[in-house]
């Protein structure tokens, strides 16, 4: 297998060549721009034959990846932040009108105050969106990720578009190693079939079509399920790419040493990676904590984090996401599915990393030694914050 050294941005880009879409739509922002210029430079050196569109504005991005892909070509987009904020209407167009498009989100801090660095803010406000939301943890499953996506987003159960987050610069900029994939099981395992629901002179369908109180609920039902149904469809892409190519993520969640944890921290994203090195000294140290990645968002796993949590003493949720006046989107889904699946173990929540500010493995230690020792905080705390400097109101 070949081996390189890349940035996050970088791995999406050879994975998407490897995907061989039709069409690209790009359009760039920080800290997302580097995706679409390596794509561009695949279309120039020929080693990508696909349709490169430089479009005008993120919101024109996703209206030509929803043409292109109404006519049952494979797509690809990207954006970031304030771009995907300005993709919101073609978003609920895409989802509603079943297009299995794949987007990478460089996940960014939204404005105001201006910011460019990560945070998930913007892909969390987008929950609701229709949109199957995937979060990695490092540049390998960056790569991995993306390919994986349009297994899941073409399936024919699902057809809907998924959402591949990177943190801004903590990962699209990071260079770490990276394993190729071999482009020949590649074809095999995303081999290209043509939509059904493309649009056909010889066989018309309707898309985008009007439907009123008679039919909207119908519509939604069945999305409902179609994004259901791709909980099972994201376990056994990530399980049949681990067959292939010897790395897999456990699907929607990896447990990490929580078969015994008195306590059980949450993550998404890159995260996690500081986290399993706080666990594993932790273990190291005798205490019993462990680990919880959440790689996807939508559909939420609710029935495995609560097998994974149930016999816990508390868990704990570390997000870079706030709902203003209430509490991380993370936290309030985990609690509803506790509460779903009957599961009565306290929980804490813990924001942290807005703007890109670090969280240290030291703020990840005061997170487990408050869970470990019962005196967390209730309902919300934020970790890493400036107290000695005063905004105003």
């Amino acid at each position: 297998m070949e081996k390189l050294f890349v940035s996050g941005d970088e791995a999406v880009a050879l994975a998407v060549r490897q995907a061989k879409p039709h069409v690209i739509a790009a359009y760039p922002i920080t800290p997302q721009t580097i995706v679409v210029e390596r794509l561009a430079d695949y279309v120039e050196d020929g080693s990508l034959n696909s349709e490169y569109l430089y479009v005008e504005s993120e919101h024109s991005a996703m209206s030509a990846v929803i043409g292109s892909a109404a006519m049952g070509a494979r797509s690809f987009t990207a954006t970031s932040s304030q771009g995907l904020l300005y993709m919101v209407e073609g978003l609920h167009y895409a989802s509603g009108s079943r297009f299995p498009i794949v987007m990478m989100n460089a996940n960014r801090s939204l404005a105001a105050p201006w910011n460019i660095y990560g945070d998930q803010r913007d892909s969390l406000s987008q929950l609701e969106s229709g949109w199957i939301q995937l979060y990695v943890e490092n540049v390998q499953e960056a790569f991995d990720t993306t390919i994986q996506a349009y297994k899941i987003a073409e399936n024919a159960d699902v057809m809907l578009p998924v959402m591949v987050n990177l943190d801004g610069f903590v990962l699209t900029h990071t260079y770490e190693p990276l394993i190729m994939t071999d482009q020949e099981t590649v074809d095999k395992y995303i081999p290209f079939a043509r939509y059904s629901n493309a649009m056909n002179l010889d066989d018309p369908v309707n898309t985008c079509i009007t439907a009123g109180p008679t039919y909207n609920t119908e519509f939604r039902w069945q999305q409902q399920l179609a994004t259901l149904k791709a909980a099972e469809v994201v376990d056994s892409a990530d399980k049949e790419f681990g067959e292939l190519f010897g790395r897999s993520y456990g699907g929607m969640v990896e447990a990490y040493r929580c078969d015994d944890a008195e306590v059980i921290l949450v993550t998404i994203g890159s995260v996690t990676g500081t986290a399993r090195v706080v666990c594993d000294a932790y273990r190291a140290a005798g205490k019993k904590v462990g680990l919880l990645k959440l790689r996807c968002a939508r559909p939420f796993p609710t029935e495995k984090i609560a097998a994974i949590v149930k016999n816990a003493k508390a868990v704990g949720v570390l997000e870079r996401d706030i709902s203003f006046g209430f509490e991380g989107a993370v936290f309030s889904d985990l609690n509803s599915a506790l509460k779903q699946q009957n599961v009565n173990v306290p929980t804490y929540n813990y924001v942290g990393g807005l703007g890109g500010r670090s969280i240290s493995k030291e703020n990840i230690a005061e997170i487990f030694d408050a869970l470990l020792s019962g005196k967390a905080e209730k309902p919300l705390e934020f970790i890493n914050l400036r107290r000695d400097i005063n905004y105003g109101a």
